[in-house]
């Protein structure tokens, strides 16, 4: 009912607007008296004969006509048909149209809201006879009324949203939005409702926010159950009544997961085996537990709880599985205990105490049970450490190793099963040796602890009935010290003393050394050598701490009576059984000043404080020489290099090609070639061949033979022979199409030279005479040995 009076009232506005015209004061007319004042009032603004505020329009017309918008009217009109009506702005003239006449406006076509909502002319009364304006112009504005006639739009096509399962009625999903383009400040064209269409009961929507809530408890909105669920939210203009235009989406809604399901072991009852042989640290079995939860909620951890094999087994989480990984923590042997039984907890790595209680857990068990194996003989001990003295006897015995068998079947013939041996890549020497039956280590040579204190060598133990079944053991062998060695000098000592040096004075300090290490440390005692001949000149007092000092037992020393004094001093070790060695001190006599500082000393003194001995220096001087050596070698060798010659002997005869660098003088000279030798016209070949491919085998003429000498008849007919020839040859189709050389072999007639080849040669080899290659020189001697001797050398 509200919706029909608001019409109605529209109407009734409307017609009202449009029948309105505003009615103007008298019109003034001209008098005498105001003849005189209507030049001051030219600036004065005249007052408008209209004015009209606004008219309306409905939009989206569906008439076959003008529509009808209103009429304009001004008191200058009297209706004498003296005035014209003008319409100016925007859409004048093609969307609006006013009678001149009558001012009667109209709009040609159907106009929408929603792409523009109101138009602003101008009107002006003008004189129709010379278009002069009456009145300003006057602005007014068509404004449209809105109809119902755009559904609501969403935002989006498809919306996602998300909710956690277990949510409680009326929990927030998410909020959709719908626009109309009609107009909201009328009526109700652009007042939306939202209502759900699809997705009951689970959802609801309000009307008037589009805010999707959960509808049902936490029980109903499980994951684990249904996890998506697609909603259609619809959009209704006219406030969701009858006849309003309606616009709809979708809304994916999922069910985030929460951690409400504990884990669950697929099975009461696990049973795995594994061999008494496996090692630390190897894997045993896997064991599943399922969780409906998903990601976070679904991670889980296993313990141990319970068992005989709590501190022999371990069990861990794969964090890529979710199983339990049950590991060997403790090696196993069957012969002890042949089974285990282990009850394992597994529960969730982070439980939600809001949907699960902290006791949400499973208990499962498992049964491992040990595998009985042919194992390897194994040591008593895990290593062997022995002593002996480096001075024992081959053949001492210095300890021995023992190894049992760990197979229960096997074990009364623990000492007769196992043959011992020493892995010979630890003592590649040989030094010890072990008894195959028993394992006792025993020498097998001398030792000496001043070179190796420690020996490590590996003791194999092996079956005899199965060789593959072997294990090893090292074993680590001390050589104890025995005092076998004398203390020597630390070094050899070489010092001077003065010329002028006074009694008691201290010249030298020594110490010992021995390589031998005693328990309590060395003890070195000091003395000078009874068969000593400078007791007179020299003494050796021991300091008690390893050193002794070198004093003087005289005044003044003689550098050109004696320039050296060697000094032997006795070394003894105070160990059972005592060692002692004699070292020998070198003192020179120097002259020094009065500080005591050495000025000179012998010759040989001054060498030895340079630094290089004499044997340093003759190595130094060999090496030089040798290179020396070397270099004049190499230069020698280069220099003994010739070069190869042309002919090695006489009896190597070979074609020497000889340049003399000799030009001929032209066709005018004619001793330096033989123009004979073109003289013969008569010969004439018989075909023609083509030089520019390859001719048939039938087509090469035979082998010339040997011609006989015919008397020479002047120059003239080798000329003719000549022109016949190259006649011949530029008339002849078969020569090659390039310039080519014509050789025509022809060596004239009567010509000195005879032909040169064997296969025309009438004669045979024994009918020439080869005599006179003896006079052709040394060169040539060669050939007459080979073709100029008599028939009895060939015989031969």
């Amino acid at each position: 009912m509200r919706t029909w009076i608001i019409l109605l009232l529209w109407a009734c506005a409307h017609q009202s607007v449009n029948a309105v015209t505003l009615s103007r004061g008298p019109v003034r007319r001209k008098t005498k008296e105001t003849e005189g004042r209507q030049d001051k009032d030219l600036l004065r603004r005249s007052k408008r004969g209209w004015m009209w505020r606004q008219f309306f329009l409905q939009e989206e017309y569906t008439g076959t006509e003008h529509q009808y918008i209103g009429k304009l009217h001004s008191d200058m009109d009297r209706g004498d048909g003296t005035v014209m009506y003008v319409l100016a702005g925007e859409g004048a003239g093609t969307i609006f149209v006013i009678d001149s006449n009558s001012g009667d406006l109209h709009a040609t076509r159907s106009l929408d809201r929603e792409e523009k909502p109101f138009y602003t002319l101008r009107a002006q009364v003008v004189n129709k006879k010379n278009g002069l304006p009456l009145e300003p112009e006057t602005e007014f504005t068509v404004k449209l009324h809105d109809i119902n006639d755009n559904e609501p739009k969403f935002d989006k096509e498809v919306y996602t949203a998300s909710v956690p399962e277990r949510s409680h009625i009326g929990t927030y999903v998410t909020q959709v939005t719908a626009h109309d383009a009609d107009d909201e400040m009328f009526g109700y064209s652009a007042k939306l409702a939202y209502s759900i269409s699809q997705g009951h009961p689970y959802f609801s929507v309000e009307p008037n926010t589009g805010i999707i809530r959960t509808a049902l408890g936490p029980s109903d909105m499980d994951r684990e159950q249904r996890e998506h669920y697609q909603v259609v939210i619809e959009a209704k203009d006219m406030a969701g009544q009858r006849g309003g235009l309606t616009g709809t989406t979708t809304v994916n809604i999922s069910l985030t997961d929460v951690n409400d399901n504990p884990p669950r072991f697929t099975q009461s009852i696990y049973q795995f085996s594994v061999p008494e042989i496996t090692k630390v640290g190897s894997l045993v079995g896997r064991i599943r537990a399922v969780d409906a939860d998903v990601g976070r909620n679904a991670e889980m951890d296993y313990t141990v709880v319970n068992g005989d094999g709590l501190d022999v087994f371990d069990i861990s989480t794969d964090r890529n599985t979710q199983e339990g990984i049950l590991s060997l923590k403790k090696p196993l042997d069957y012969e002890k205990k042949k089974s285990y039984m282990l009850q394992i907890q597994v529960q969730n790595t982070h439980p939600d105490t809001q949907f699960l209680s902290m006791d949400a857990k499973d208990i499962a068990n498992i049964r491992v049970s040990v595998e009985d194996v042919d194992e390897p003989p194994q040591f008593e001990k895990i290593n062997y450490i022995l002593e002996v003295k480096e001075d024992a006897a081959v053949g001492t015995v210095i300890g021995s190793v023992s190894a049992v068998d760990p197979d229960i079947l096997r074990s009364p013939l623990n000492g007769l099963y196992y043959r011992y041996s020493i892995d010979r890549h630890t003592d590649v020497d040989r030094i010890f040796g072990v008894y195959a039956g028993n394992g006792s280590i025993f020498l097998q040579r001398p030792l000496d602890r001043e070179e190796f204190a420690w020996h490590n060598i590996s003791v194999i133990a092996t079956e005899f009935n199965n060789p593959e079944q072997t294990s090893r053991v090292p074993v680590y062998i001390r050589v104890l010290d025995v005092n076998d060695n004398p203390p020597m000098l630390a070094s050899f000592y070489e010092t001077f003393v003065c010329e002028n040096a006074k009694a008691g004075q201290k010249i030298q300090t020594i110490s010992a050394v021995d390589p031998d290490d005693p328990v309590g440390g060395h003890r070195f005692l000091f003395s000078l050598a009874p068969e000593s001949s400078v007791r007179a000149n020299f003494s050796v007092r021991d300091n008690g701490d390893n050193t002794a000092g070198i004093f003087t037992r005289r005044t003044g020393f003689g550098r050109m009576h004696k320039s050296t004094h060697l000094v032997a001093v006795v070394i003894s070790d105070g160990h059972i059984p005592m060692q002692s060695s004699t070292g020998t001190l070198t003192i020179r006599v120097c002259t020094c000043d009065r500080d005591g500082n050495m000025e000179m000393c012998n010759a040989e003194a001054l060498s030895s404080t340079t630094g290089l001995s004499t044997g340093a220096l003759v190595a130094i001087l060999l090496c030089i020489l040798i290179l020396l050596l070397i270099v004049v070698l190499f230069a020698a060798l280069k220099r003994q290099k010739k070069k190869e010659p042309l002919i090695i002997s006489k009896e190597d005869v070979r074609d020497n090609v000889v340049s003399y660098n000799d030009e001929g003088g032209g066709e005018e000279d004619t001793q330096a070639f033989d123009i004979g030798a073109l003289r013969h016209p008569e010969v004439m070949e018989e075909s023609k061949l083509r030089r520019d491919i390859l001719p048939p085998e039938s087509l090469y003429p035979p082998p010339p033979l040997r011609r006989t000498m015919v008397p020479s008849r002047g120059n003239a007919d080798v000329r003719d022979f000549i022109n016949q020839r190259v006649q011949e040859n530029d008339g002849n189709p078969t020569a090659p199409p390039y310039d080519s050389l014509a050789t025509y072999a022809y060596e004239g007639n009567g010509s000195v030279a005879e032909s040169l080849s064997s296969l025309g040669s009438v004669s045979s080899e024994g009918e020439q005479d080869y005599n006179y290659l003896s006079e052709w020189g040394p060169r040539f001697r060669k050939l007459a040995d080979m073709y100029g001797g008599e028939d009895s050398d060939w015989d031969s």
